[in-house]
């Protein structure tokens, strides 16, 4: 077969200091390792302002029950490991590496004096659903077990934590499992302690969501979650009210249909009121269930206008964010179109009037096609490259629960994976993960490369094997972002 088995390349950071955000990329801490927080919470240290970023710690040995990471940051882009905040605890029923230890979240109790983190605690068949606590006289922790409780008598599974900015009181965030009787999602506050709950506050009755996560503005607050498609995306909703109590809004999309909200799911999100705006961060994963461990993140800005009464993500490739004034501002880069490549082997430039220049390029497949962009102007240091693509394997089926069922009845994977070359040499060659999407919808996959000084570079792109087939993802067109520094 005219193919090459996937070579796994990863791209190591060239600088431990990040400037920019870029969603769905390869973020790396200040030692050079891939960040490793899943579906987590960042926790904001009042005295000194630093962030805290919890989530799951999985790797591909251990999928679950890793226990809690935890990373520090100054500017939310250059992140330091600090290890496991909490750490599995051998035979413990809740806490074991046998357990599941989910959407971690961390808050700060004043009656105690201490750091307080919960959890969606359960076993591997999702028989508990659990909250779990532990606490920390320190915020990077360790944090010890305390116990583990069903909230208020009721199951609970996907977690999140919401604290009102203007009183201080912290919320619980849960949907109540999949079982008929259940497919809630409630707001429940916690005792003053913020050791127990207290009562419920509001429940969403039988939307079926999870993902729960609240932004709060000056006049509204925002109930962002997802629907239940396992680890497949889907067109994340929001709700609005000026009550926690109610009443709330019917549900509506956050990003442009169909793009299965930037193939993303929600779990948390962030106001940073700066010195001169107030900037609202969609904090969210791109689950990848081939090797869940590599999941990355999707972080983006929320335009929210409390007088229209809506929210909306906004898509930047790559942005910088000013956490002092809370600025954040697009970064501009070089387009180079699909019509301008060259194509070989069955690679071929195919009508599309949803592509730029009504031209998309197709039929890659294996290491005997490709496509090439040349020309491309490069600074001899690292850059971010975009690859704006289609890829339509599912069928569309990824919008249903579990993401099944599958018309075809075979086997298939949610990502393309294609090899990227720059300038001809192959033995550097990068991996582009492509997932799917909805017909006719164009996203882009960042890799950060390095292109010789001047404009005589060139990018070629080829198919690998995702463990089904070959295929690499259609093409549009790329965008060169200028170095960090």
């Amino acid at each position: 077969m005219a193919g090459l088995k996937v070579f796994f390349c990863l791209l190591f950071a060239a600088s431990v200091h990040t400037k920019y955000i870029v969603p769905g990329a390869r973020w790396h801490d200040t030692n050079g390792s891939l960040i490793n927080a899943h579906a987590g919470g960042i926790t904001v240290d009042e005295k000194t302002g630093k962030f805290w970023w919890f989530g799951e710690y999985k790797t591909q040995s251990q999928p679950e029950g890793g226990g809690v990471s935890v990373y520090s940051s100054d500017d939310l882009a250059t992140w330091e490991y600090h290890g496991l905040a909490l750490e599995p605890v051998a035979n413990s029923s809740i806490i074991s590496t046998k357990n599941i230890i989910q959407r971690p979240k961390v808050v700060f109790s004043k009656v105690t004096n201490q750091y307080h983190m919960w959890w969606h605690a359960d076993n591997s068949s999702y028989g508990l659903l659990l909250q779990g606590l532990a606490t920390s006289n320190t915020i990077g922790g360790p944090y010890t077990f305390v116990n583990a409780t069903a909230p208020l008598g009721n199951w609970s599974q996907d977690f999140g934590i919401f604290t009102d900015y203007k009183d201080g009181k912290s919320y619980s965030l849960y949907s109540n499992g999949d079982r008929k009787e259940a497919r809630d999602c409630y707001i429940t506050s916690f005792n003053d302690d913020v050791t127990a709950l207290d009562k419920v506050i509001y429940r969403f009755d039988k939307f079926d969501l999870e993902g729960p996560t609240i932004i709060q503005t000056d006049q509204s607050y925002y109930a962002i979650m997802s629907h239940k498609t396992g680890y497949r995306p889907n067109n994340v909703v929001a709700f609005r009210a000026d009550s926690l109590a109610g009443p709330w809004s019917q549900p509506f999309f956050i990003a442009p249909r169909n793009t299965r909200t930037y193939n993303s799911q929600s779990g948390f999100s962030m106001r940073i009121k700066g010195t001169k705006k107030t900037t609202y961060l969609y904090i969210a994963d791109q689950w990848d269930s081939n090797s869940i461990w590599e999941s990355r993140y999707i972080w983006l800005p929320m335009d929210i206008d409390d007088n229209k009464k809506t929210l909306e993500l906004i898509w930047h490739d790559v942005y910088d964010l000013n956490v002092k004034t809370g600025e954040w501002k697009a970064i501009e880069g070089k387009t180079y179109y699909g019509r301008n490549a060259k194509t070989n082997g069955t690679a071929f430039k195919q009508e599309a009037n949803f592509a730029s220049n009504n031209i998309i390029l197709t039929g890659i497949y294996g290491n005997d096609s490709s496509v090439t962009f040349e020309g491309i102007e490069g600074t001899g240091k690292p850059q971010w490259v975009s690859f704006y693509y289609q890829n339509i394997d599912d069928q569309g089926f990824g919008d249903q629960p579990g993401g099944t069922p599958d018309r075809i009845g075979g086997s298939w994977q949610l990502r393309r994976i294609s090899s990227v070359v720059v300038n001809g040499d192959t033995s550097q060659v990068e991996t582009l993960y492509q997932r799917d999407t909805h017909k006719g919808i164009i996203l882009s996959a960042p890799l950060q490369l390095t292109l010789n000084k001047g404009s005589k570079n060139t990018i070629t792109v080829r198919g690998l094997y995702n463990g089904v087939d070959y295929k690499g993802a259609d093409l549009d067109r790329i965008v060169v972002y200028p170095p960090e520094d």
